[in-house]
C-alpha cells in the first residue's frame, strides 16, 4: 500500500507539471478511443464524467449519447453502479464532486460492451492504479461484466513501466494514452 500511496503522490505532482497540456492530451486520447474498433462496434458503453485532472470524456458524451447507450457511474457509499446518461442537463454533483446522472441503476450489466476506465497510472500489461477506494475494482469484478471489454485511458505521462498490484485489482484489456 505504501508503494501505491507514494506513486499516487508522484503522479499528482506530474499532473501539476503538465496542466497546460491536459486538454490536448485529452483530445488525442478521445480521438484514439473514437476510432477504436471496440468503441465503434459497441452499443452500450460505460464511461465516466472526468474530474479536472482526468482525461476529459465530454467529447464522447456530447457526440454519442444519442447513437449509443452511454452509462456513467454513480457512487453510493461503498458501491458504484451505472446509470444511463441522458445529456448534461440530467447531471448533478455526486460523491467526490463528480457529476453523476440521476435515475435508476442500469441493471443489465451483461449487455455492457465496453467500459472506459480512468486511472492514476497504468502499465502496458493493463494493470491500473486507481485513487485507492476500490470502486472500479469491485464494480468490474462482477461476473456479469466478464465479457465487457475494459479500456483504461490516461495521459501519456501516466503510462508506467510497471504498476504495483494486489490480488483484487482488475486488469484492463487495453490502455490508451493518445500516443
Amino acid at each position: 500500500m505504501a508503494d501505491k500511496k507514494a506513486l499516487r503522490k508522484i503522479l499528482k505532482n506530474l499532473k501539476q507539471q503538465h496542466l497546460t497540456h491536459l486538454a490536448d492530451y485529452s483530445e488525442r486520447v478521445m480521438q484514439q478511443l473514437m476510432k477504436h474498433p471496440r468503441f465503434c462496434s459497441a452499443r452500450t458503453v460505460m464511461l465516466y464524467h472526468a474530474l479536472p485532472d482526468e482525461v476529459d470524456t465530454r467529447t464522447i458524451l456530447q457526440g454519442f449519447h444519442e447513437s449509443k447507450k452511454l452509462l456513467l457511474p454513480v457512487v453510493d457509499g461503498d458501491t458504484m453502479y451505472p446509470v444511463c446518461y441522458a445529456g448534461a442537463d440530467g447531471l448533478c454533483i455526486g460523491a467526490f464532486d463528480i457529476r453523476e446522472p440521476q435515475g435508476k441503476p442500469f441493471t443489465e450489466l451483461s449487455t455492457i460492451d465496453l467500459v472506459v476506465v480512468p486511472g492514476v497510472a497504468f502499465d502496458a500489461a493493463g494493470h491500473r492504479l486507481g485513487r485507492g477506494k476500490g470502486y472500479y475494482d469491485r464494480f468490474l469484478a462482477q461476473p456479469e461484466l466478464a465479457n465487457a471489454y475494459k479500456i483504461g485511458i490516461c495521459f501519456p505521462f501516466q503510462m508506467l513501466e510497471a504498476v504495483p498490484t494486489d490480488i483484487h485489482d482488475v486488469c484492463m484489456n487495453e490502455v490508451l494514452c493518445g500516443e
